[in-house]
Formats: C-alpha cells, structure tokens, sequence
C-alpha cells in the first residue's frame, strides 16, 4: 500500500501546528525544572506513550463516537475550527488557558492531556481519518509524537541552543498558522455542505 505524499504532508503539517512541540517545550521544562536529567527523560518517554495510546484509541473509534452521539461531520468540523481557532489566538496573544498546578508527582498527566493529546489534536485526528483513512493520520501522528519526544528528551539542550525568546517566537508563528488552519477547516466545512 503506498503513502500518498500530498495527504501525508496535510495530516503532518496539521498535526504538527496543533501540538506544537514548541509551545509545549517551555511548559515541559517548567514541570522538570527539579528533575534529574534522567527523571526528566523518564517522563518524555512516559507523556509520549500516554498521548500515542490516546490519539489511537481515536484514530479507531472516534467515528464511531460521532456517530453513536448523532453528531455531523459538518458540525464537528465546524465546533473543531472554532476550537482551534480559539487555541490559536491564545497562542498568538500569548493569554494562558490553563491554571497553574503544582504536579511535583508526576508531569505526565498536564504533559500527555492536554497538552500533546488534547482537544485540538483529537479533533485534527478524527476528521483526518474521516478525509483519508486510517493509515495516513497515523503515520502522521506517529512523526509528530516522535519530534515532540525529542523536543522534551533534548529540552535543556534545545533551550540552551534557541533561549526562551526563540522558542516564544516559534509558539507565536505556530499560532498564527493554527488560526489560518482553524479559519480553512471552517470555510472547507461550508463549502463541502454548499
């Protein structure tokens, strides 16, 4: 079976701009900062098993779960691009979402969901397979959590490499392409119902 390059390059680029390893960089090394670096690693590994098992669990039933609620295609498409929309201007205006827990415990649970598996990415990966099958989104997804895992198993030396302003100024573009994204996901909505 082969890949269709074109498909696979619009599941990965989506993907990609909705984790955004590099918006989720700083947040990882904040939950990490009194970790050994080998705690720290321990934990890449764990959120990035935790968020492969999540997104799975949705590139196989997450259809059905549309169905078994009555929900269109059409309005999913369209509360999606909202969502990402809203996430997208919060990236660009650099407004937090969330409140500040201390997980002195373990960082895997605000690591895995919601921050690489969360809202945005399970609605990406549900109309990528409604789009193109199971196949494409899941190599796609499989890419991205492999660079999000680097991004944290490197994540002293990336910061050191790129500094906190870099990374504030890759999270930024990254907004703003996943405002773009939400705004063609809703016209693409519209135009598929017209």
């Amino acid at each position: 079976m082969t890949l269709d390059f074109n498909a696979f390059m619009h599941a990965f680029v989506t993907l990609l701009v909705i984790m955004d390893p590099f918006g989720g960089l700083p947040v990882f090394m904040t939950l990490t900062k009194d970790y050994s670096i080998e705690r720290a690693k321990r934990s890449a590994h764990r959120a990035t098993r935790v968020s492969f098992i999540l997104l799975t669990v949705f590139v196989f039933v997450g259809e059905r779960v549309l169905d078994f609620f009555g929900i269109s295609l059409f309005s999913f498409q369209v509360g999606g691009g909202l969502i990402l929309l809203i996430l997208g201007l919060l990236y660009v205006l650099n407004i937090s979402q969330r409140e500040d827990v201390n997980y002195e415990k373990d960082i895997v649970i605000p690591m895995a969901t919601p921050l690489i598996a969360g809202p945005g990415a399970i609605t990406a990966i549900i109309l990528l397979v409604s789009q193109y099958g199971i196949v494409v989104p899941m190599t796609a997804m499989i890419l991205n959590l492999l660079i999000y895992w680097a991004a944290m198993y490197h994540a002293r030396h990336i910061s050191k490499v790129i500094g906190e302003q870099g990374l504030e100024i890759m999270s930024r573009i990254m907004g703003l392409l996943l405002v773009a994204l939400a705004i063609e996901m809703i016209r693409s909505a519209w135009l598929n119902l017209l």
